[in-house]
């Protein structure tokens, strides 16, 4: 049940009867302003837009006003108590049609039932011209979907006036009182959110002015909350920035797009700091739905900012030093490892850099110079720009990359090299550059060089975080640099090591027309073990040889070097091919164990799990060339095969046996021996000509082979030819080429004779000699070679076995040889003064150039050697020797 609260209240009229003759007399003015009252309640109680008409002015308000939001309606009531008017709030508020409401009593439509009586007496009371005014209960009519109806509380303003029958009425306005203390709260929460806010809030209306700030943005911009009233954000912003934040309070207003967390950018006052704030926008509409502003959330994220800076920072450093580290020491070479350093650092860490690094260090010295006052010779190895190619403009000249320089004693660049310690560099008036950092190189406690960061004006200066992070990169570029100028100094060494145990200029050869070629590797490799060799041997025969060590560096060369001594020293007790390499597999399985090859050997019994580090292995390939019978025999040890090419043919591999490689040991090796055509090609190298990473073996083979397909043309021709054709500038491996053109001994060049086991045939050969050396026009050889044909032929009756052969060939010198079937060495020994013989091998070795013997298959052969009397080396006098015996 409801009733009228005792908070209602009553309002009698002090005039009584002169108000009441006042509205009879009036009816029809009542009746009017009654009817224009139900009007404008209807249309919102006021117009802000309006017209004057004297001291008078009428106004409306337009939609969005205070009625959007409370629920006020008006109706009237007749002389008779029911209702006469019902206007469209009234419909919107008790949910009744006009048609319907017109003619209720309202006391018994919209009161309960047990208050009904109090409510018509009121109503006599207001009828008789008394004003009303209180909080009255009230329940909707049942309707189809609510029987009982609904409940209300409204607050009611009765009105007295009279009709145009000039019969008593009244005029009454209703509020829902729900509606008002909802509102009521609502104001008091909107209060408190905008009061209370720990962000700046601001309320901007449609001409884009403060309408109100709250307390916080007040205490950020100085002045109170009402100081901002009616400031624009050209008040707070610089220019550029307001521009932008009032075209998007436009678009704001326009659309009714949020914006979120937009960054603006300012000062406060007072401050020079710059300020952040992240700002959230968004469109505010009346209760009719009209924009009539914009709600402005800010947050001051200026520490956000810079934590965000920092981590960000942070971050660019950490992938700064990441990038350093997987693209700064990928090369072994001095330059291109500090323009490496340059390509990291240049734009990410700043806008120029170059690299200076002593000259001393980049010539192979030891320990760089200057390190006293850091003033010494330097060279700039690197330097790069982002910016353009004249980035020095109002400064001094820039430093050409390549130049030699250095750095004034008392400047901060010979101040950082001389302490190890980075330096600020002042900036130059007028220039370019804004802020430098000098940073010395230090490897190993040595200063290597100089590195220089710059940063434009319109970067922000280095600062200590910077600073560190360019001593890091620097660390590690000069790590690296030292590391190339070791590596660069191993290798070097290494290849002079190799180049020094190399056949020196061009060699020659007895019926050979020698060309040869080495390639190293590249920089970025160690030097390898390839080595070629030319041996001239007795009899006008020639060793030639090719061989590669396995593994690189100066390991590698020494290890060539040795075998390649061992090659020579066992060349020159001619020894066949198979035995010279057997001799060199057991050389070179000693190579790397302290007590030689045997040692080796028992250690091999004891463990086959040896280590592997020190073993020595090796391919090679020794020929034995006869120029008298242009026969080659060759003998393999795991080496590519040689290739021949012979006049009017196409060339070949020959088939030798390929043994396995020198230091494994276990098996023998064997030989193959081939008769060369005049004017053959003969041609033998390292796997480094053949094959690469992009070339297989095959491939590498078959193009060799095609190459060669002139063998006619000049022998240093081919060979460039060869290097030319092929894939010989990958320098992953060394190139050895050793190619010889064959040129027999003329048949007229050697004279042969086989003489007979008795005295008689010492004069015979005397005589045999006598008469070829002179049909050879060396007539001044003829003493010389008489003398020691004789004492030669007379130990092959003597000490000898068989029959005696003689043999003369003539090329550049002329050597005589003894051949017979006997195995017995001949032995030097020095005769004493008393003994009557044992001086004949003391006097050929005095008179002649050399002298030797060697196994055959079928006895021994002893020779010696005369120089050309047009060779430049004077002949010894037979009679000055015969006598420095005793």
């Amino acid at each position: 049940m409801s009733e009228i609260p005792a908070k209602a209240t009553e309002s009698e009229d002090p005039s009584d009867g002169v108000r009441a003759d006042a509205v009879g007399d009036s009816a029809v003015g009542d009746s009017v302003v009654r009817r224009s009252a139900l009007s404008a309640l209807d249309e919102g109680m006021g117009d802000t837009r309006g017209d004057r008409a004297g001291d008078a002015m009428w106004q409306s308000s337009p939609p969005g006003s205070i009625y959007d939001y409370i629920k006020v309606a008006s109706f009237s009531i007749g002389a008779d108590g029911l209702v006469e008017q019902w206007s469209l709030r009234a419909e919107q508020l008790f949910g009744i049609s006009a048609d319907r409401a017109v003619g209720m009593d309202p006391i018994a439509a919209f009161v309960a039932p047990d208050r009904r009586d109090f409510g018509h007496r009121k109503m006599a009371e207001i009828l008789d011209g008394r004003e009303w005014t209180g909080v009255v209960p009230f329940r909707m009519p049942p309707t189809e979907a609510d029987q009982d109806g609904a409940e209300g509380l409204a607050e009611v303003y009765v009105m007295p006036t009279t009709n145009e029958d000039g019969e008593r009425a009244a005029v009454c306005i209703v509020v829902d009182v729900r509606t008002l203390r909802r509102i009521e709260t609502d104001l008091a929460a909107s209060q408190a959110i905008f009061g209370q806010s720990p962000f700046g809030f601001l309320l901007i209306d449609t001409d884009l002015r403060v309408r109100r700030a709250n307390q916080r943005f007040a205490s950020t911009f100085g002045g109170t909350p009402a100081d901002h009233r009616g400031r624009g954000v050209h008040d707070y912003l610089p220019r550029s920035e307001a521009e932008r934040v009032a075209a998007t309070l436009r678009r704001v207003l326009e659309t009714g797009d949020s914006i979120t967390d937009m960054h603006v950018t300012g000062h406060v006052p007072g401050s020079e700091e710059r300020r952040h704030w992240s700002i959230n926008l968004y469109r505010v509409h009346s209760g009719s739905g009209r924009p009539i502003g914009i709600a402005w959330l800010g947050t001051d994220i200026t520490a956000r900012r810079a934590a965000a800076r920092e981590a960000a920072s942070a971050r660019r450093n950490l992938a700064l030093l990441n990038e350093a580290g997987a693209r700064i020491g990928n090369s072994l070479d001095l330059e291109t490892t500090a323009r490496e350093l340059l390509d990291v650092v240049v734009p990410g860490f700043c806008d120029l850099a170059t690299v200076d690094l002593y000259q001393g260090l980049l010539a192979g010295d030891e320990t760089p110079p200057g390190l006293a006052d850091g003033s010494a010779e330097l060279r700039r190895v690197a330097f790069a720009s982002a910016v353009s190619d004249a980035p020095f403009a109002g400064g001094p000249p820039p430093v050409a990359v390549g130049a030699v320089h250095h750095f004034p004693f008392n400047s901060p660049c010979a101040d950082a090299l001389r302490t190890a310690r980075p330096q600020y560099l002042p900036a130059e008036e007028g220039g370019l550059i804004q802020s430098t950092l000098a940073v010395p190189m230090v490897a190993h406690d040595t200063v290597v060089g100089l590195v220089q960061f710059s940063r434009t004006k319109g970067s922000e200066p280095f600062g200590d975080r910077d600073r560190a992070l360019g001593v890091e990169l620097a660390a590690r570029a000069a790590v690296c640099i030292d590391n190339a100028r070791l590596y660069r100094r191993e290798h070097e060494r290494a290849l002079i090591l190799q180049r020094s145990l190399l056949p020196p200029g061009d060699p020659e050869a007895s019926g050979l027309d020698i060309a040869c070629r080495y390639l190293p590797g590249n920089a970025a490799t160690e030097v390898g073990g390839d080595w070629f060799d030319v041996i001239e041997l007795p009899g006008h025969r020639t060793a030639l040889v090719v061989g590669d060590v396995m593994g690189r560096g100066l390991r590698a060369a020494v290890a060539m070097g040795e075998l390649r001594t061992a090659v020579r020293t066992l060349a020159l007790l001619d020894l066949e091919p198979a035995e010279v390499l057997s001799a060199l597999d057991e050389i070179a399985r000693g190579l790397g164990t302290p007590g030689g090859v045997q040692q080796a050997t028992r250690a091999g019994r004891q463990s086959r799990d040896a280590d592997l580090s020190e073993v020595y292995l090796a391919t090679c390939v020794y020929a034995v060339y006869d120029s008298v019978t242009r026969r080659c025999t060759f003998a393999n040890a795991g080496h590519l095969p040689p290739v021949l090419v012979e006049p009017g043919e196409a060339a070949l591999m020959l088939d030798v046996p390929p043994g396995m490689p020198l230091g494994v040991g276990g098996e023998p090796f064997e030989e193959v021996e081939v008769e060369l055509a005049e004017g053959a090609l003969l041609a033998l190298y390292t796997d480094g000509l053949v094959e690469s990473r992009d070339h297989p073996l095959d491939e590498g083979l078959q193009a060799f082979v095609s190459a060669l397909t002139d063998p006619s043309r000049p022998l240093e021709d081919v060979c460039d030819h060869v290097l030319n054709t092929l894939d010989t500038l990958h320098g992953e491996d060394d190139i050895a080429l050793l190619m010889a053109r064959v040129q027999g001994l003329p048949a007229d060049s050697v004279g042969d004779w086989t003489l007979p086991r008795e005295p008689r045939s010492v004069g015979r050969a005397r005589e045999y000699a006598r008469t070829q050396l002179v049909s050879w026009g060396l007539e001044p050889l003829v003493d010389t070679a008489e003398l020691l044909v004789s004492e030669l032929v007379t130990n092959a009756l003597r000490y000898g076995e068989g029959e005696i052969r003689l043999r003369l060939l003539l090329d550049r010198t002329l050597v005589c040889e003894v051949w017979d079937a006997g195995l017995v060495q001949p032995r030097r020994r020095r005769a004493r003064d008393t003994d009557e013989g044992g001086r004949g091998l003391q006097l050929v070795g005095l008179l002649s150039a050399g002298w030797g013997s060697r196994r055959t298959p079928r006895g021994k052969t002893v020779w010696f050697e005369l120089p050309l009397p047009d060779g430049g080396k004077a002949l010894a006098d037979p009679a000055e020797a015969l006598l420095s015996l005793f």
